[in-house]
């Protein structure tokens, strides 16, 4: 008798006794580690989403995991049948946003002017000695992202890109959601979120074509939890009211100058040039983080004439509106959901992953699944088109009631096995899309504008690139505005971090413009609850300048 594991999409006939980690080798599936299956790294960790029953207890190496996860190196199979599927934190096959498209150019194109530089054999960073040698100098760029990691490998002297990598934030066993982050970070007090983190990424330096001492310089681009907690700093400060970084706290008390953060490769861990500077982006303020500044950088706001909105959808979505006279900035704490947490059948851009969905007028439902595989659940550019036709064939009104009373509505059938769509499912896309549309509203309010002033719409990150814009307006997910208007541009956030990496003149301006941000805090605006209300229904944002009554 046997266990049917299943890995990564991998399957195998599996003895009681074997540990994950061994199932994972003989299937060829690459499982993080640097501890050679000791349980001290907490690298290997593997979300088990079926059969948990059939594993052995959690070991003390695992005390820091909670629900669904375990250490695949201390994890053994206690049963000889049966089935158990898992996956690792770094799936290679899930879509990644690591581009940015149809960004703007203004006049001349900024000068390269990297701070690492050479003097004959001298490798100079800000002009100082850290090394000798002749080889290439390399930099890289980070979007750390809540659910994704994006890494980009420049030539600090040609500009060019010399690789990327990507891959799931392995922080995942903290939490879907930044909060939760915070909370189990504080809880912990061991920084395991942050070596797991950059065990992970150390693995992916490994992995680029270039000796890793080649690498002088790293910018870092992240919402302010994802940054502060990769520069080991407290994060709890950030959870709670005011919501602030401790960098926020110590530039009000005259203990900094600039929320930006700056500290050594060998200090944080990371395997490039022991004296490589670490440069973590400004933040704006609260959850507006360096990520938003970034996407600031990246479409050129400091020297835009025109009125654009840069809205960056995800758990935590970032807004922003204004040109280089004025600019405002929010953050709206939208939650998992549109990247299929809380989603009975939701999961991420994986293959299996059903991404576009239609009703045919005889009811026949129609959907395109990543990887053209059965399909195993609905991602959210998926979730998004789904509801924009059930709502469009009038099988769900606009409080997200389906007609005829509560039923699960089945998307697809996959080896019997219907995937459904419930009323449930729909409250939590809801209560996600209210969040976002009260930052709309608000933010537009308070800058004094309404949608029809707007002369672009950029939507960013890997979400917003993959989005139906008709089937998002008709929800109201967007603002319902001519679709000439709003541009898809992918990952700004990224493109960002490089542009500061190779140029300090960019890197200063992004810290002076970080200064002269509005920051619109939803939860103080009287307001809020009104707009979060009436956002939760599924029809079209349109323009509107006041509270509703």
């Amino acid at each position: 008798m046997s266990v049917h594991l299943h890995i990564n999409g991998h399957a195998c006939d599996a003895e009681k006794g074997i540990s994950l980690f061994t199932c994972a080798e003989k299937l060829g599936v690459p499982v993080p580690t640097s501890c050679n299956k000791q349980g001290k790294c907490k690298e290997c960790v593997v979300e088990v989403t079926e059969g948990m029953e059939r594993l052995s207890k959690p070991s003390p190496e695992e005390k820091h995991l909670k629900g669904a996860f375990r250490l695949s190196c201390c994890t053994r199979l206690a049963q000889d049948d049966g089935e158990v599927r898992c996956h690792t934190m770094r799936r290679g096959a899930m879509r990644i946003e690591k581009h940015a498209f149809e960004l703007p150019v203004h006049g001349p194109k900024w000068k390269r002017e990297p701070a690492v530089t050479r003097d004959g054999d001298r490798i100079l960073l800000d002009g100082e000695e850290i090394d000798r040698g002749t080889g290439p100098l390399h930099g890289l760029a980070i979007d750390l992202g809540t659910t994704t990691i994006v890494m980009r490998l420049l030539n600090l002297e040609t500009g060019e890109v010399v690789a990327d990598s990507s891959f799931e934030n392995p922080q995942r066993f903290g939490g879907s959601d930044v909060m939760a982050r915070i909370q189990y970070d504080t809880d912990d007090r061991t920084k395991t979120l942050q070596r797991t983190l950059v065990g992970y990424l150390s693995r992916a330096i490994a992995e680029f074509p270039v000796d890793p001492r080649s690498i002088y310089e790293v910018v870092i681009a992240g919402n302010s939890t994802m940054r502060d907690m990769f520069f080991k700093l407290s994060v709890y400060s950030i959870g709670q009211s005011p919501y602030q970084s401790l960098t926020e706290l110590e530039l009000a008390d005259g203990k900094r100058t600039t929320t930006s953060l700056s500290e050594t490769a060998r200090k944080l861990g990371l395997p490039i040039h022991p004296k490589a500077r670490v440069y973590g982006l400004p933040i704006i303020s609260g959850h507006v983080g360096a990520d938003a500044a970034a996407c600031m950088l990246a479409v050129d706001i400091a020297n835009e004439e025109r009125v654009v909105a840069v809205m960056d959808i995800g758990t935590n979505t970032e807004l922003i509106v204004g040109n280089k006279h004025k600019v405002l900035a929010a953050s709206c704490p939208a939650g998992p959901a549109f990247e299929g947490g809380q989603i009975t059948f939701g999961m991420p851009g994986l293959p299996g992953a059903i991404e576009k969905v239609s009703i045919a007028d005889d009811g026949t439902v129609q959907t395109t699944v990543i990887g053209g595989v059965r399909p195993e659940g609905i991602c959210g550019s998926g979730l998004v088109d789904l509801m924009s036709e059930l709502v469009r064939t009038e099988r769900m009104n606009s409080l997200g009631r389906f007609e005829g009373g509560p039923h699960d509505f089945v998307v697809a059938e996959s080896d019997g096995r219907p995937i459904t769509f419930s009323e449930a499912d729909v409250n939590a896309l809801a209560q996600a899309k209210g969040a976002n549309v009260a930052g709309l509203q608000i933010a537009f309010a308070e800058y004094g504008i309404r949608y029809v002033d707007l002369d672009v719409f950029y939507l960013a990150g890997g979400f917003g690139r993959h989005l139906n814009l008709e089937s998002s307006k008709r929800i109201g997910l967007i603002p319902n505005i001519p679709a000439e208007k709003i541009i898809q541009i992918g990952n700004a956030s990224v493109e960002g971090a490089c542009i500061a990496l190779l140029s300090r003149t960019k890197r200063a301006e992004i810290e002076s413009l970080v200064r002269r941000v509005t920051h619109c805090r939803l939860e103080t605006h009287p307001g809020f609850f009104d707009f979060f209300v009436n956002g939760c229904q599924f029809a079209p944002v349109e323009n509107t300048s006041e509270v509703p009554s």
